[in-house]
């Protein structure tokens, strides 16, 4: 860790160990900001990037499915009537959390979106998504996509009859020791905590901290499916030993049941991928070559990342700050693959 703040992977960064519920290591490096220079604490606020989609929006699919208001292989048009009337009707939910919709990756909405009013922005949102064309069939094909994961958020507020981020404060962290994982809405009270800044920002013309990078989600309010969780490498370690709990079938598990977690972390076949959560890829996986290759896991553009191997219950939480000397460093990717091969064995396998 220290190698690489030398050699400018990132300028600060936590890293988390552990089996279990038994923390190995949990240390912080650098800075949090590279003009005021504040350090990196173990309390430190990330802006996890797309750790948003298996952390927030995934568990909100999760909790939905387990209470019985949607099923993983219900298509678009069962919950959200409005896609019946295109192309995207016969998606299924699943289909979206393994990325096999066939939409395309990414598009930049908030160029369209900045031009209206904050209330008028997600309807429009959600219009642009149904009209957007597919580039293949649904489940011809995996392609990683920040679309499916804008789509899944509607998928929440419809069957859970709550924002993504209300209802996951009620439905799913207000059960976990998760004080310090959230969205940071504007208009709302930012949550006092320590940030990690990101980078200066182009668009926005200022140094983003305490606010998401991800200009779509920006451009949403800060709420989305696809970005816009905040939180420290504890926080996630803690929803990480709840989903555990549930997956090994212990009775401490408090807000999933066994057979859930499960399901959603079984290989989704042709994809390579579980749903809402990645897998290890067959070259050069970002978890490094010894971490199994049944472990889940998944990435976040900022520099963040959780891998985790369920059977052993063992895993590492990354977060750092890599674009905070620009977006095109991709100093990170050779970096998180060492350091887990690093870690595996130094958590005893």
């Amino acid at each position: 860790m220290r190698q690489a703040l030398a050699e400018g992977v990132f300028p600060g960064a936590v890293l988390l160990a552990a089996r279990g519920g038994e923390i190995l290591i949990h240390a912080a490096y650098g800075i949090a900001n590279i003009h005021t220079r504040q350090p990196v604490s173990t309390a430190t606020v990330f802006d996890l990037a797309s750790l948003t989609k298996p952390l927030a929006t995934t568990l909100a699919v999760m909790r939905l499915c387990q209470q019985g208001r949607i099923d993983p292989d219900q298509r678009l048009a069962d919950v959200l009537p409005a896609a019946g009337r295109s192309d995207k009707r016969d998606i299924t939910i699943a289909q979206l959390l393994a990325h096999t919709s066939g939409l395309p990756d990414y598009r930049p909405y908030f160029r369209h979106l900045a031009g209206l009013s904050l209330p008028e922005r997600r309807p429009r949102l959600r219009r642009l998504l149904l009209d957007e064309p597919l580039l293949h069939p649904p489940g011809a094909k995996m392609l990683y996509s920040d679309l499916d994961f804008m789509l899944l958020e509607w998928v929440v507020e419809a069957a859970g009859g709550q924002r993504l981020d209300d209802f996951l404060a009620e439905n799913v962290y207000a059960y976990l020791p998760a004080a310090s994982l959230f969205f940071i809405e504007r208009g709302r009270p930012t949550p006092p905590a320590a940030y990690a800044a990101t980078e200066q920002c182009v668009w926005r013309g200022r140094l983003i901290e305490a606010e998401v990078h991800d200009e779509n989600a920006h451009a949403l309010g800060g709420v989305a499916g696809h970005a816009g969780l905040f939180g420290t490498a504890a926080a996630i370690h803690a929803i990480l030993v709840e989903l555990l709990a549930a997956y090994h079938g212990e009775p401490s598990a408090r807000s999933f049941d066994p057979d859930v977690v499960r399901r959603f972390w079984q290989p989704v076949p042709g994809a390579g991928r579980a749903r809402g959560f990645d897998l290890p890829s067959a070259e050069h996986p970002s978890c490094g070559r010894f971490f199994p290759p049944d472990s889940i896991g998944h990435l976040g553009f900022t520099g963040t990342s959780l891998w985790w191997h369920p059977a052993t219950n063992a895993g590492v939480v990354l977060l750092t700050n890599r674009v905070a000397s620009g977006r095109d460093n991709q100093k990170i990717g050779p970096f998180r693959h060492e350091v887990h091969n690093l870690a595996w064995p130094a958590l005893g396998f």
